[in-house]
């Protein structure tokens, strides 16, 4: 079956073929999440529906439907969710030590920074490209609000020192400059999200795409800085061809578990690694150290390497989180088992 609207959203010759399996079922994807609803753009409507209640108690933490998935319909309610081809997730924030997938089959992460002194930050934008490879999107970088730079040209060599081949675009939302570049990166209905703190105008850049006024957009201030209004994410389609996810500011980006993201965006630091002497080197006082050797050259700038430290204490103190929360969740799983078979037992007995 043929699914024009939905191919607008990415729909392929892949995802038909997943789908084959879910007889019965609509295909749709979530355009909006709302608590406890959902809005899911389907081939002839866009509906507001729930989830079924297999579905919510099945789910584990992280699996029930984020903007961006793909999802089977049955009598306005999610019935399943197809595999996701790339996420992003971060630690819940506070106390809490679970998975919070933002965004689902992103083909495009624009990672956007104000160049005001605000926003501006190499470290956070560390973080981010860390986030944005784990999560299994092309990175690419957009340094918003160029207008507010005091010094454009350091601030773009800043960047692409920590990019290591991933793209860096400037531009200047509110006049719509430098926004044309990023069109091709969407071509052939692909996705992209843009993630960025608050205030560094992902919305006036969608705006400029849209090339209307869709999105409400903060009042810029006598300083010349937004103020942040989206309230929640967000798929859209481009006139042009392709889909943006609008995504409201991160205050905070905790990492969660990253299998290679954190080599990717510290791709200088893990080539270095290989190079020391001993595999099982601390760069500490070990002979042979090449990480010790280009701090000391300055071909690795001390606070990039205090940075990749920062993010690796970060996740080992993830993992050692995890860790008794799993075993527990296992043992419960286990208890379950072996509870059942008992009953069954008694059963088998009884006849």
């Amino acid at each position: 079956m043929q699914y024009p609207r939905l191919a607008q959203l990415g729909w392929n010759d892949e995802l038909a073929a997943e789908f084959s399996s879910h007889d019965g079922l609509d295909p749709g994807r979530v355009a909006v999440q709302h608590r406890g609803a959902w809005e899911v753009t389907t081939e002839t409507e866009d509906v507001l529906v729930e989830i079924t209640g297999r579905l919510r108690h099945a789910a584990e933490p992280g699996e029930l439907p984020v903007v961006g998935d793909w999802v089977g319909l049955r009598g306005g309610q999610i019935e399943v969710v197809l595999p996701r081809r790339s996420k992003f997730s971060r630690k819940t924030p506070f106390t809490e030590v679970s998975e919070q997938v933002l965004v689902a089959n992103v083909d495009v992460a624009f990672l956007v920074m104000g160049l005001d002194e605000r926003d501006f930050s190499i470290r956070r934008l560390e973080r981010y490209l860390t986030t944005a490879w784990e999560g299994g999107a092309t990175p690419v970088i957009v340094l918003n609000k160029a207008d507010l730079a005091t010094d454009l040209d350091t601030a773009v060599a800043e960047t692409e020192s920590v990019a290591f081949g991933v793209p860096v675009h400037v531009a200047t939302a509110v006049a719509a400059e430098g926004i044309d570049v990023l069109l091709p990166y969407l071509a052939g209905a692909k996705t992209g999200v843009l993630l960025g703190s608050s205030g560094v105008g992902k919305s006036t850049l969608i705006n400029a795409l849209l090339g209307d006024g869709r999105l409400q957009t903060g009042e810029v201030r006598s300083d010349g800085r937004g103020r942040h209004t989206t309230s929640h994410r967000e798929l859209l389609v481009l006139p042009e061809g392709g889909v943006l996810i609008d995504t409201p500011g991160l205050r905070e980006l905790q990492l969660w578990e990253t299998d290679g993201g954190l080599d990717k965006a510290f791709a200088d630091i893990a080539e270095l690694v290989t190079e020391c002497k001993f595999s099982d080197c601390a760069h500490d006082t070990e002979p042979g150290c090449a990480v010790r050797a280009a701090l000391a050259d300055g071909t690795l700038p001390a606070d990039r390497w205090e940075g990749y430290l920062k993010l690796q204490r970060e996740l080992a103190h993830l993992e050692r989180k995890l860790d008794p929360r799993l075993r527990a969740e296992e043992r419960k799983k286990w208890a379950a088992i072996s509870k059942s078979q008992r009953q069954r037992m008694k059963v088998s007995k009884k006849r």
